[in-house]
């Protein structure tokens, strides 16, 4: 079906290739750095997920590069020739500068462009929830849903997209300033499992310190009873993604699965790329599910 507007996001939407051209989605590239070699951020392409995650856990050191204007500008021209406008979701801004570059490119572009529409929107999440809301948004343009209409959508249900994450590995916490060296130290003895949530601002927070994963496992699960929209009668989507975690994916899907009967499709499951995976590092789980309006 054809549609007077794009749909475009970035590769820190942590879905897959396929699944965005079989939702007609185009997404631009982050650029990730491992051991001084730079790579796209590009679902597998330039390097296999495990084999990342596997040199990372060898001790590779890894960095990640924002989206330049000059990208946003190569991968919107084409459409924007078509006669098609552009809307386009953006990581969020509480943990990443990219919004800025996308609107500097969307200024530019309208001015070759004076007839067409360019919206950027924060999507105030990350990984695959920021793959749900793209998916979202998929859904109200099947539905026949305008630019205008679906801006307006957008910025009325991101607040409610509740994000969980949890870890076995405090090192790549410890080495992005998240955690104090103390607390890496006694955390890793102690084998106390921190578990994370997005923020109403889309900033990653700590929410609580549990011990051993099948309790913080318990405690997400929990959360979605609590704050998910419907309860335990939830029927949204319900995503995980993961770093090479697939024991505590299998256990967290499968406690999901057993007390929400209603979920659209199921719990689907999704790699951490390789730029959010720089800085989760491997060992990481996140939840994403519609509920309740995050917290600040």
């Amino acid at each position: 079906m054809a549609h007077d507007y794009i749909i475009s996001c970035e590769s820190t939407a942590d879905l897959s290739d396929a699944h965005f051209k079989e939702r007609g989605v185009i997404y631009t590239c982050f650029t990730f750095s491992i051991d001084g070699q730079d790579l796209k951020d590009d679902y597998g392409r330039s390097m296999d997920i495990h084999e990342f995650y596997s040199r990372m856990k060898a001790g590779s050191m890894t960095s990640t590069s924002q989206i330049s204007m000059q990208d946003y500008e190569d991968s919107w021209r084409p459409y924007l020739k078509e006669g098609r406008d552009i809307y386009h979701l953006t990581l969020s801004t509480g943990i990443s500068g990219t919004y800025n570059s996308a609107c500097l490119a969307a200024e530019e572009l309208l001015e070759e462009f004076p007839d067409r529409k360019i919206y950027v929107t924060d999507s105030l999440t990350a990984s695959s929830g920021f793959g749900m809301l793209v998916d979202l948004c998929c859904d109200r343009r099947d539905e026949g849903m305008s630019i205008e209409e679906l801006d307006s959508y957008v910025r009325s249900v991101r607040g409610q997209q509740n994000a969980w994450f949890f870890t076995n590995d405090l090192t790549y916490l410890f080495r992005g300033g998240r955690v104090s060296k103390t607390a890496f130290v006694l955390g890793s003895a102690l084998k106390v499992c921190p578990m994370l949530r997005v923020d109403a601002e889309g900033r990653l927070v700590a929410a609580a310190k549990l011990r051993g994963t099948r309790k913080v496992i318990e405690a997400c699960v929990r959360k979605m009873e609590e704050r998910a929209e419907g309860g335990v009668d939830y029927d949204g989507y319900c995503y995980i993604s993961h770093s090479e975690a697939q024991e505590e994916t299998r256990e967290l899907k499968e406690l999901i699965e057993s007390r929400f009967k209603r979920l659209r499709g199921g719990v689907q499951v999704f790699d951490i790329g390789t730029v959010i995976g720089s800085h989760t590092g491997p060992g990481t789980v996140a939840l994403f599910f519609m509920g309740k309006d995050k917290e600040a």
